[in-house]
């Protein structure tokens, strides 16, 4: 014993590296198994909903999941083999999994959702907005006939925005993945809004979080240059981008329209439609019993104009601070000011890399149902909507309240019923 104390004594330095390394291997190694604990307890449960009796005559639900092999640097598709498919298998529910890698895709993508009872988004915010091949899934879902199916979010991307929204705050991956995929499973929902996103040409864009335009996101997408600085690299995009010209200023023009009162919501069941003669007894009736009336004219649209110079203007919907029970129904747009000071910039700059869509103290704040976006001539520069790039170009904001269903953590929706009630 004496001589292994002599030893490491003296070789005091590889005894240190040793013992470093020893410690951090035992870490892991302790990571490791907490990891396997949760896939199994995770495994244990969905194991209980695919026990469930159903009757013979009823076919197995059939789930779509669109998994982005390429989001969180590649690492999806491993991080969704490991986590959450076997979940879903062990649940019972008839899986189809779709990479979105290649090309060709649209086709297949609508017989897919025609013949499925809930779709499930694996990857980041640009795999929720954006598909390879130009196949805008969001467009897909939102269109009437494909609005009605719930779609479940299972966050493996390094920008979950919405995650935030339907599932509780998690450091560990494996537990925010497993418990994604459970929620999905239990089978809550919650309505969200979708912002339509039209240029002069091009087809519409949808977005679930926003559009921003500005300093603040430009700076934010050369984060990942500074990635040798470490902890610092954020800080270092946007002091590095305060070398340009200073202030920073985006002058626009802006059009909008204030909120709208929110329609009730629709049953859940139609009635059955009432047989043909009866129809048509109504409406014989309804026209020579009823007086003919002048057609009323439409009051015209209330628009608001404003000139804005600004550092960066950002348009969100409110699906971070979702009101289950509110009577209006509006998005908001963050005017910030335009005068900052570089550490100020570089301070919220930090912070927006968190909250994309924070609106600083100082700023405007505008609730709009619908918008017009007019940029001056020979303006360059990029939109960042849902994290997705896009050229920047004169657009037209609009508005779908409670368009799409999401699934979401029963304790989720439960906070947000008593949050109503007090």
């Amino acid at each position: 014993m004496a001589k292994v104390l002599a030893a490491l004594r003296h070789h005091w330095k590889k005894s240190t590296f040793g013992a470093c390394l020893l410690g951090w291997g035992g870490h892991w190694l302790y990571g490791k198994h907490c990891d396997n604990l949760l896939r199994r307890a995770a495994c244990q449960e969905a194991q209980a909903f695919g026990n469930q009796l159903i009757p013979a005559t009823m076919p197995l639900k059939k789930a779509t999941v669109f998994l982005n092999p390429a989001a969180c640097k590649g690492k999806a598709g491993n991080l969704f083999e490991k986590n959450a498919a076997p979940i879903l298998h062990l649940s019972g529910l008839d899986v189809t999994v779709v990479k979105t890698d290649y090309e060709g895709q649209a086709k297949q993508l609508l017989e897919l959702m025609e013949n499925t009872d809930l779709i499930i988004i694996a990857g980041g915010d640009g795999t929720v907005q954006e598909l390879h091949a130009n196949v805008n899934l969001l467009s897909l879902c939102v269109q009437a006939a494909f609005s009605k199916i719930p779609i479940g979010f299972i966050p493996l991307g390094k920008t979950c925005t919405l995650s935030h929204t339907l599932y509780p705050e998690s450091t560990n991956q494996v537990q925010h993945i497993t418990n994604a995929t459970l929620a999905i499973l239990k089978g809550e929902t919650v309505p969200l809004d979708v912002l339509q996103i039209k240029g002069e040409k091009e087809q519409p864009v949808f977005a679930v979080s926003g559009l921003r335009w500005g300093s603040y996101r430009d700076a934010g997408v050369k984060v990942s240059k500074y990635w040798y600085l470490g902890p610092l690299k954020t800080k270092a995009a946007h002091f590095f981008s305060t070398f340009k010209e200073w202030p920073q200023k985006h002058q626009a023009a802006l059009m909008y329209l204030g909120p709208t009162e929110r329609p009730p919501e629709e049953p859940e069941g139609k009635s059955s439609r009432p047989p043909l003669y009866v129809r048509l007894y109504r409406r014989l009736r309804s026209y020579w019993s009823s007086p003919k009336e002048f057609p009323q004219e439409v009051a015209p649209e209330d628009w608001e104009e404003l000139k804005l110079s600004t550092i960066e203007l950002s348009i969100a919907t409110r699906n971070r601070q979702l009101d289950l029970t509110r009577t209006e129904d509006f998005m908001d747009i963050c005017i910030e000011a335009e005068s900052v000071s570089k550490g100020q910039f570089v301070h919220t700059g930090s912070q927006k890399m968190h909250d994309p869509h924070m609106c600083p103290e100082g700023s405007q704040r505008i609730q709009a149902s619908r918008c017009i976006l007019q940029l001056p001539e020979g303006t360059t520069g990029s939109f960042g909507i849902d994290n997705e790039e896009y050229e920047a170009m004169p657009v037209e904001v609009k508005l779908l309240p409670r368009k799409l269903q999401f699934f979401c953590d029963p304790r989720i929706r439960e906070q947000m019923l008593q949050a109503a009630v007090q």
